[in-house]
């Protein structure tokens, strides 16, 4: 599939997505260090749980919204309050006027905007694209993303300590430029239904009834959920794996550099950051020689088995081995299984549909500290055997919906190619 193909929103959120996304990497990932710096690990630690749970109840809000009134408008002013958010903060870390507070209030802003943009934004590629092409989109902007948060940590990593206000400079003109490549070249892809005047009252009852429809759809529920309990397993890399080796592991050697867990952990983090750069842009023509429900179902088997290895060896060479083949299922498994989800929801509850997918991340980062937790009662094995479970029951989840998936993956195709 030719990039050139694709339809012109497409391209443009793809150069927009990848900008900002590496510009916001050099970033935020260091922000947890700027927020203890100034209020205290303690403080800095409510003060970024705030920011997840304000993201998540406003996910909501954009998801409802965007199918009520069209995603052009719900991202064009998120974007709009995201350039002010970022533009405040440059100047609140600028040479003439600091504000740590006035910093905090605006990434806030940033979460509030992440929760309005995000589930229309997701809409409005499923609304433009074509489904012969989402395999290809969904692996590109697969390939993008991790690309561009490794770029941005990189340099962030050597930049933000002594450069922050020039990071913060790109970062409102690369957010001017979205808002202005969003505004002017984007169309709007969806126009809802006009509906007579909705007093709050009835625009609350209509959103509860619209996730009411979300939260009865079986297939798409239990479809999340298993894509939930896989994706915990990698999220278990930087929380509990981490923790494991840096305990465990002790000093090894390779190629006489000496090394311990915490470097080991570091060295399977690039590992799988440069396979998915590698390979992620091949995983579609990989993922399409054989049957979609096939190579969703064994990429799940073989990236819960990687990540299975990786969980309890202290191996090196298991480790490398293990996180190769996760990673290889992972890259292949991705824009397959963003294929499926794109043709569950119904045109008019699409980001409604999103929001509630988009809820994933954060459960997922839920059931890593559940399992930190755990794992100052059990033992290694135990915890290895809770992780692994968790990724057989999503697998189990799938093998169960996949017929009915298949049927209304055919069924959409079907009714679109008929509109054709």
């Amino acid at each position: 599939m030719n990039i050139m193909s694709f339809h012109r929103t497409i391209k443009i959120r793809l150069l927009e997505s990848f900008l900002g996304s590496m510009i916001g990497s050099m970033i935020f990932p260091f922000m947890a260090i700027y927020l203890s710096h100034y209020f205290g690990t303690k403080n800095a630690g409510l003060l970024l749980l705030i920011n997840v749970f304000v993201g998540i109840i406003i996910n909501f809000y954009g998801g409802y919204f965007s199918d009520q009134f069209g995603r052009k408008k719900i991202i064009v002013f998120a974007e709009s309050l995201r350039f002010l958010a970022f533009f405040t903060i440059m100047i609140s870390n600028s040479p003439w006027f600091h504000s740590p507070l006035l910093t905090f209030f605006m990434m806030t802003v940033n979460s509030i905007c992440w929760g309005l943009a995000g589930p229309a934004g997701q809409a409005m590629l499923m609304d433009v694209s074509k489904p012969e092409e989402r395999k290809a989109m969904y692996s590109i902007l697969y390939w993008a993303n991790n690309l561009s948060i490794a770029l941005g940590g990189v340099l962030g990593g050597f930049l933000f300590k002594n450069y922050l206000f020039e990071l913060l400079i790109a970062l409102s003109c690369t957010s001017l430029v979205t808002w202005m490549l969003i505004t002017f070249f984007i169309d709007e892809s969806y126009t809802p239904v006009k509906d007579a005047a909705v007093s709050f009252k009835g625009q609350a009852k209509k959103m509860l009834s619209s996730y009411r429809e979300v939260f009865h759809d079986r297939v798409f529920i239990l479809f999340v959920l298993a894509g939930l309990l896989v994706l915990s397993m990698e999220f278990q890399l930087t929380s509990y794996i981490s923790i494991r080796l840096a305990n465990e592991m002790g000093e090894q050697s390779l190629f006489g550099f000496k090394f311990g867990g915490v470097e080991m952990t570091g060295f399977l983090r690039t590992e799988n950051t440069i396979l998915v750069v590698l390979l992620a842009l091949f995983a579609a023509n990989l993922a399409g020689k054989w049957e979609d429900r096939k190579v969703l179902l064994y990429s799940c088997i073989i990236f819960v088995a990687g990540y299975s290895v990786i969980s309890y060896s202290n191996n090196i060479w298991l480790l490398f081995a293990g996180m190769l083949i996760a990673t290889f299922a992972e890259v292949v498994r991705v824009p397959v299984q963003q294929n499926y989800m794109a043709s569950l929801p119904p045109e008019h509850a699409r980001s409604s549909y999103m929001a509630v997918s988009g809820l994933t991340f954060n459960i997922a980062m839920l059931i890593c500290s559940l399992t930190v937790t755990l794992s100052a009662f059990l033992s290694s094995l135990a915890i290895t055997v809770f992780i692994t479970g968790m990724g057989v029951i999503g697998i189990i989840l799938f093998i169960i919906i996949l017929p009915e998936l298949d049927g209304r993956t055919k069924s959409i195709s079907a009714e679109m190619a008929k509109e054709a």
